[in-house]
């Protein structure tokens, strides 16, 4: 039987599992979920409890609700969009970060020279900033918040709110699992040192060379947070 879930969270606690347990394919995509009274006491829970949960699960996008029917795991992966990926990266993570730091890469290479191309001196301006300000972070969970609202001003430079949108959906599901991966900003000057050349090429409106510093950049990162801490 499942563990049950504490009262005092008990709504979140229970979205948090239900979730887990279909992204984790517990409940596979096509099944149904067992029926209410049945789920209810597996978890441990009221059914008003878990009809809360489904109502979020649902406006989530991972389950569909018909009447006289019950509850079914929808076909995330084919209808599914970029808000699943912060649940993805957390619960089934390792098969996931592959293609999110594929996707990153990729993505990151494109947004870099558009705002090389299109952006305007308050962005210059923010990304020095930016870059001097993850050099004198205090630690390297501030170092890392900070390399992430570098990522957001220059996706903010290429004037397109689409790759705004797109960026902030990778730095999501990123920031979901980000613990893990904060050894990569322990020396908050070198994780400077490292991105430096991208907002150089940027601010100096050169396309090629900023796609040509992303790409670099992006490899050495994802490499330092993939080999895990020293």
């Amino acid at each position: 039987m499942t563990a049950p879930i504490p009262r005092d969270t008990v709504v979140d606690a229970l979205v948090d599992r239900l979730r887990d347990d279909v992204l984790s394919g517990r409940y596979p995509p096509g099944s149904y979920l067992p029926p209410e009274r049945e789920l209810a006491g597996g978890y441990g829970v009221t059914r008003t409890s878990l009809k809360h949960a489904i109502v979020r699960l649902t406006q989530a996008g991972l389950v569909e609700t018909r009447h006289g029917v019950g509850t079914r795991v929808r076909d995330y992966e084919r209808l599914g969009g970029p808000e699943l990926l912060p649940m993805l990266a957390r619960t089934v993570g390792p098969a996931w970060m592959g293609e999110i730091f594929q996707v990153r890469r990729e993505v990151g290479a494109l947004v870099a020279a558009k705002a090389a191309a299109h952006a305007a001196p308050p962005h210059r301006d923010r990304l020095r900033a930016l870059v001097a300000g993850l050099g004198d972070a205090p630690d390297a969970g501030a170092a890392q918040l900070a390399e992430c609202e570098l990522h957001r001003v220059i996706a903010a430079a290429t004037g397109n709110r689409v790759y705004g949108f797109l960026v902030n959906s990778l730095l999501n599901a990123y920031l979901a699992v980000r613990d893990g991966f904060t050894h990569a900003f322990a020396d908050p000057g070198a994780a400077a040192d490292r991105v430096r050349p991208l907002v150089e090429a940027i601010c100096a409106g050169d396309a090629a060379a900023a796609r040509a510093a992303a790409d670099a950049y992006f490899a050495e990162t994802e490499a330092l947070m993939l080999a895990g801490p020293a």
